[in-house]
């Protein structure tokens, strides 16, 4: 199998992640992969245009995938996965469907579940559009799950790669030295030294928070330019940025099985780890190819 658009740093295959797992080429990535970041179709009761299963028919599809996925990550590697929310059709109410898409995928797969992390998107239209805009009987759906699994217990992660800004009061902390330190209601006792300490910025949460509304982007120009039709659903850049810092290091190879604009792509070179994609859609990697034109 021969890439159809590679970089200095990667390789994208316009071909199905099942394709590129069963070729014999990609055999040499089994066990050598740090991270799999991907976002694939969401398990929703309606088709979309860029293609979904839907039902049982997803939780085994997605399953067979991330159990091969398993084959090709280091011992050490992570495997992170965006799943969206699903409601029931006709009716105000969630489906469960994607906590047994996970369940299922940590329990075929042998995988460990690290921990969970929130996209909150700020900027997210209203949604279900009947239960939030019409009926006016439930709120805005405004976040996605990501999952962080991996094969071992301890992946290869650093949170010092990922430190937020300190904040303005904690900036005249740090300046005067001086902080209320000593037993809590909660019988925590809190030291001095803990918080006086300058670590050169913040630990995050595993709460992320991100509008996706860039209007002004290379990728957005080049697909305007030429006449591309946009990915109708792309994740930002800083959300692929942050798990490639934090559990990766410099020359690290991540793969994106569920390829799309290529924004994991684009993320890793920055970054200067290798990439390896997979994505199905000629028409998304043609625009996906407008991140690499500065």
């Amino acid at each position: 199998m021969r890439p159809v658009f590679q970089t200095r740093k990667g390789k994208c295959f316009n071909a199905s992640v099942e394709e590129v797992l069963s070729s014999r080429s990609f055999l040499k990535y089994k066990g050598k992969i740090n991270l799999i970041f991907t976002s694939p179709p969401f398990p929703l009761n309606r088709k979309k245009k860029y293609g979904n299963k839907i039902g049982q028919e997803y939780i085994s599809w997605l399953t067979n995938i991330t159990k091969s996925l398993n084959e090709f990550l280091s011992p050490d590697g992570s495997f992170v996965i965006e799943v969206g929310n699903a409601w029931e059709p006709r009716e105000p109410v969630m489906s469960t469907l994607p906590i047994e898409a996970l369940l299922e995928v940590k329990r075929t797969g042998n995988y460990f579940l690290c921990q969970q992390f929130i996209w909150f998107n700020t900027a997210k239209l209203p949604s279900p559009a009947q239960w939030v805009n019409v009926d006016r009987v439930r709120v805005k759906d405004s976040f996605t799950n990501i999952w962080w699994l991996s094969k071992v217990p301890r992946p290869k992660a650093d949170n010092k790669q990922v430190l937020s800004d300190y904040s303005s009061s904690m900036q005249k902390l740090l300046k005067s030295k001086k902080y209320n330190a000593g037993l809590r209601p909660s019988e925590h006792n809190i030291g001095e030294e803990s918080f006086i300490t300058d670590n050169q910025g913040s630990i995050p949460s595993n709460i992320l928070i991100c509008a996706n509304t860039q209007s002004n982007s290379s990728y957005l120009r080049y697909c305007k330019d030429h006449n591309i039709e946009l990915h109708p659903a792309r994740m930002p850049v800083y959300i692929a940025e942050f798990f490639i810092k934090f559990l990766t290091n410099r020359g690290d190879i991540v793969f994106d099985p569920f390829a799309g604009s290529l924004t994991t792509c684009e993320s890793a070179e920055r970054l200067d780890r290798k990439w390896l994609a997979a994505e199905p859609e000629i028409k998304y990697i043609e625009g996906g190819k407008g991140r690499f034109i500065s």
